[in-house]
């Protein structure tokens, strides 16, 4: 049989810790009694037969932290009585040993060979370290030394981090095979720290890139590949103060020596830009190999020299590959969804995963489950932008989208080029021509109510993709920077699923203002420019709505690829609403369309009117009547500060 390596290692280094505490124990004269309990355990013969000599725990404290022999003694000291009753006694004997009979720096001096008092000073690695706790006293010398948790278990080859960064420091595992764009990245890394070990300075390295599982993942094999394991902090949980920043700094730096680890830092993109200064304070604090992860470029003015790598977004082919390894034995059985769904999304490694088990559980269940890789895929993509903007469930079909056949046929371009666009772009070779994205921009413009969110709804539908309303008005800030900033977050959340993005509420931002007055003007060009920009980047649909297209600059328009008017229903078009707006299940009594229809009011208000009187109806426990519409019409038109006219009630019953 052959022995278990870590576990011969794990006891030879128990045996040599006793030994030395059997060693420490005589060169202070302490007797060790036979009936003492030894936690440590006796030396044992290695396997082989030699001396099987190792670098212990306590030779490897003391080669990381730069340890004295007076140090190192003191160190095993205060291990020793913890583990061994008989020196804990033998101590408590001692007169140097305090009131409550512990090490104190007083005992060890007294005792151990090689003394010296720069040891006991803060900056000295047992303090600076935390490797021995300093509890209260009247005095330096006289105050009891206990070793630190952390360390005595370090010490005993007992697994696991300090209890103080549970839930700070999250170890990352290599997810293995990763795609070769990744693997290249993690090779620079590799060639980095191999030109910085002989130096023993470690360069501060920074991945960007937009998927946050990506740049973990490349931080994480290249450690591997230096069989160093990969540690991760978040930017959020590094202090301002400096006090605790330094604290902090300590233990993370600690863990990292002792678990031999890189540190992995990760920023996101609501990340304070004002803390700079405190973060680049604590990445300068660290003599380990760190590297940062952020979507973008940090630029913090850090003392190491960065070396910055980008991580893009995978490939067509390298999607198609991971999406394969997570599905398994389910692609065959997918028929074809694959390829639709590779030129829809484009998830992150996390989503892809998640969505691969997803579907696997899904055709054990039914193996005809048509449709379940999109369904799973739309699933993953909302995961990141259900924060930023409102999902809109689809309701509404062609059926009750009443508008010009003119505007109904430009609707229908806008779906038929989003299902077509892989062939005319990829196949046909127009995406070599296309330098402003492969996406759809539109404007959608009209009074209120007469269907602008609708026909988002119905192209929402018809596609099979979420939709999402960004309120502009919410979105635009007052202060420089911030609008654009939002917007971002908004499209690159977006980015995975190819969502129709629907900025209701253009007039906010947009409007005549290519000709600056002032500097304010100057910035919200900016914005419009680069929300314009975003959305002819953007892959999927986005949609801008306004009630005034008269106000919006002309220079603006003509970089929309389409512009749908929604005029205000005439009487023809309001008859088809009001045949509509009931559902079947809906009880009525003598409606007549015709006399309906001569409301002179959009649709949206039409729907208004007709859910009003139906409450109406239900409470008095009868059908819908003129009599509940007309009462709904009279709060409708209140609302609106109109006033119902004459001519409009003319021939009702």
């Amino acid at each position: 049989m052959i022995p278990n390596t870590s576990t011969c290692r794990e006891d030879r280094n128990r045996a040599r810790l006793a030994t030395e505490i059997d060693a420490l124990r005589e060169m202070l004269g302490v007797p060790r009694p036979e009936s003492d309990a030894n936690v440590v355990g006796p030396e044992t013969p290695h396997p082989d037969g030699d001396d099987g000599h190792i670098e212990t725990a306590l030779d490897v404290l003391s080669r990381l932290f730069g340890l004295t022999a007076f140090e190192r003694a003191t160190l095993l000291l205060c291990a020793a009585v913890e583990l061994d009753g008989g020196m804990a006694r033998a101590v408590r004997k001692q007169s140097g040993a305090g009131a409550g009979g512990e090490v104190t720096f007083a005992l060890a001096l007294a005792l151990l060979p090689e003394p010296h008092w720069s040891a006991l000073p803060p900056s000295a690695p047992l303090r600076r370290w935390q490797l021995v706790e300093l509890g209260p006293a009247t005095s330096l010398v006289a105050a009891p030394l206990r070793i630190d948790e952390r360390i005595l278990h370090f010490l005993l080859g007992v697994r696991g981090a300090d209890e103080r960064l549970l839930g700070l420091l999250k170890p990352i595992a290599t997810a293995g095979n990763p795609a070769d764009s990744r693997r290249a990245v993690a090779e620079q890394v590799i060639g980095f720290w191999n030109a910085s070990i002989p130096a023993a300075e470690w360069p501060l390295i920074e991945l960007n890139g937009p998927d946050p599982e990506a740049l973990r993942e490349v931080a994480a094999q290249a450690a591997a590949a230096l069989s160093i394991n990969a540690v991760l902090l978040a930017s959020a949980d590094i202090p301002a103060a400096a006090t605790e920043r330094d604290a902090l700094s300590v233990l993370v730096q600690r863990e990292a020596a002792l678990s031999r680890a890189a540190i992995l830092i990760e920023f996101d993109s609501d990340w304070p830009a004002g803390r700079a200064w405190a973060t680049a304070a604590f990445v300068d604090s660290l003599a380990a190999p760190v590297i940062l992860l952020s979507p973008e470029s940090l630029r913090l003015r850090t003392v190491n020299p960065t070396f910055r790598l980008a991580v893009d977004a995978l490939t067509a082919e390298e999607q198609r590959a991971l999406w394969e390894r997570a599905l398994g034995d389910a692609v065959g059985k997918l028929d074809g969804e694959l390829d639709q769904a590779l030129q829809q999304f484009r998830l992150d490694t996390r989503g892809i995963r998640a969505g691969g088990a997803q579907v696997r559980a899904s055709l054990e269940r039914d193996r005809n489950a048509a449709g379940i890789l999109w369904r799973s895929c739309r699933s993953q993509s909302r995961a990141r932008l259900e924060d930023l903007a409102q999902r809109i469930r689809p309701r509404a079909d062609w059926s009750r989208l009443v508008l010009p056949d003119s505007q109904t046929t430009l609707l229908r371009q806008i779906a038929l080029q989003m299902r077509q666009r892989s062939r005319v772009y990829a196949d046909w070779g127009f995406e070599k021509l296309c330098s402003r994205g492969l996406g759809i921009n539109a404007l959608f413009a009209g009074p209120s109510g007469t269907g602008k969110t609708m026909a988002a709804e119905v192209l929402a539908r018809e596609l099979d993709l979420d939709l999402y309303r960004i309120d502009l008005s919410q979105v635009v800030s007052k202060y420089i920077g911030e609008t654009e900033k939002n917007l971002h977050r908004v499209f690159d959340a977006a980015e995975d699923g190819g969502a129709i993005l629907l900025f209701d509420e253009a007039d906010a931002l947009f409007g005549k203002r290519s000709e600056v007055k002032d500097s304010h003007d100057r910035y919200a060009n900016i914005e419009v420019s680069y929300l314009l920009q975003r959305m002819e980047e953007y892959r999927g649909i986005a949609i801008l709505t306004t009630n005034q297209k008269d106000a919006l600059d002309r220079s603006f328009l003509r970089r929309l690829r389409f512009i749908v008017t929604f005029p205000f229903p005439d009487a023809e078009q309001r008859v088809r609403i009001w045949r509509g707006i009931f559902p079947g299940e809906t009880p009525t009594a003598g409606l007549d369309i015709k006399r309906l229809a001569q409301l002179n009011i959009a649709g949206g208000n039409i729907r208004n009117i007709a859910l009003n009187a139906a409450f109406l109806a239900a409470d008095r426990g009868g059908p819908v009547r003129h009599d509940e519409i007309r009462r709904a019409a009279h709060h409708e038109y209140g609302k609106l500060d109109k006033t119902l006219s004459e001519r409009e009630l003319r021939g009702w019953p």
